[in-house]
């Protein structure tokens, strides 16, 4: 993608980039200093170091902008019972699904969840992802969400990938407030988002909006207080019913509406005229065997920018690799492989906040890129399931393929 980097892109520009034919990226320390033809670049920086493409594919670093890495085990037992025919809401009213995880979160070291996190962070990094949208809500009481997100503080500062850290306290009612979900909601507005607010230990917070957890009104009360404290707003909305929660996102100017399997066209209007990025998590309905999935190409038709994301988590979709949900947005969204791109660099940047430091390959951006081995981004969309990278570069640094740089003399 090529342009002003503060806009996301969706009807017609969504799948509107540049390719350059022997390309290159000229990097000075963190920053990307010019894009343009090889020889072209090497006349005018004579560069110091190279590191070599060889025929590969040079995109931006990619940009997952929904995901939950804080856990302790993954459920591949409720992977099982789906396989037998259970939904996703009968798992979780026999006590799996989100309350599973939140025994093992809050039974757990700090010490213990950080290592598994760098684990999953360097595994990011391996299928090139670069920034990281992360949530919490596997604690769900004042200490366990604090600690989950003092664990993602510390991985910050690791530099594996950039951290987007997001308090989503209110995942779901955990079994001590059973029956008294406004009591919870009380103490998320009273105590724990003023707590994680004044420690700075997130950009955002984010509710998970349904029947079954969180209603409309308590989202708007949560989601209110959130903006009132200075946190920037996201929602899962209208995953698993038309309960409206797209147009409450957009009432709020939320920064993005994530899933939208059951959004109405109402809800689509109001999010296009609100400007709310759509995040779309295409492998999501494919783990659950749910047949209903996002109608990602009528919100393209309306004008809207949507974001691709692996909704990476330990139940409901374990899956790291944005590639292959570029592959399966292709697939089952019927978009292009330019489309893709965009919807898994610029799109989700800019729901981030960060569409004018990452997200393009562009002069003056922060040196975020990877290189795949594949010749081309259509292979690349098309060839689901060999997306390890063969090089990433974050802040200008070669995190990946280190051993590929070449030093001039």
């Amino acid at each position: 993608m090529h342009g002003p980097g503060l806009s996301s892109r969706g009807g017609t520009d969504l799948g509107r980039i540049l390719s350059i034919p022997d390309g290159a990226v000229a990097i000075d320390g963190e920053r990307i200093v010019a894009v343009g033809r090889t020889a072209d670049l090497r006349r005018d920086f004579a560069p110091r170091a190279e590191l070599d493409a060889q025929g590969g594919l040079v995109i931006p670093g990619l940009v997952d902008a929904h995901t939950h890495p804080v856990f302790v085990s993954t459920r591949e037992d409720e992977f099982e019972l789906r396989t037998q025919g259970k939904s996703y809401l009968e798992i979780a009213a026999a006590g799996g699904g989100i309350l599973s995880s939140v025994r093992g979160v809050r039974a757990a070291s700090k010490e213990d969840l950080l290592e598994r996190l760098l684990l999953r962070l360097e595994r990011f990094v391996d299928l090139g992802t670069t920034t990281v949208e992360a949530k919490s809500g596997y604690g769900l009481s004042l200490e366990a969400e604090t600690k989950s997100l003092e664990v993602l503080a510390a991985a910050r500062t690791r530099g594996i990938v950039d951290l987007v850290p997001t308090f989503l306290g209110a995942h779901d009612v955990p079994e001590e407030y059973r029956g008294r979900g406004a009591d919870y909601v009380d103490l998320l507005i009273r105590e724990a988002l003023p707590r994680v607010a004044a420690a700075r230990l997130a950009d955002y917070a984010d509710v998970f909006t349904e029947g079954h957890t969180f209603d409309l009104d308590a989202s708007r009360r949560l989601m209110e207080c959130a903006r009132g404290l200075g946190l920037g707003v996201r929602m899962h909305v209208d995953q698993l019913s038309d309960l409206g929660g797209a147009s409450l996102a957009a009432q709020l100017g939320a920064q993005s509406a994530d899933h939208l399997e059951f959004v109405s066209e109402a809800g689509i209007q109001a999010l296009a005229m609100a400007g709310v990025i759509p995040v779309l998590c295409p492998l999501v309905p494919l783990y659950l065997r749910q047949e209903r999935e996002a109608p990602a190409r009528r919100m393209i038709q309306a004008g809207l920018a949507p974001a691709i994301s692996t909704d990476f988590n330990p139940g409901s979709c374990p899956l790291q690799s944005l590639p292959e949900v570029m592959t399966w947005a292709a697939l089952r969204y019927r978009m292009s492989a330019a489309e893709c791109l965009t919807a898994a660099t610029l799109n989700p940047a800019c729901s981030l906040a960060r569409g004018s430091e990452i997200g393009t390959l562009e002069a003056d951006k922060r040196a975020d890129l990877v290189i795949f081995s594949c010749s081309n981004l259509r292979r690349l969309v098309s060839e689901f399931g060999s997306s390890r990278a063969r090089a990433v570069v974050v802040r200008g640094r070669v995190v990946r393929g280190a051993e590929q740089v070449r030093t001039r003399a």
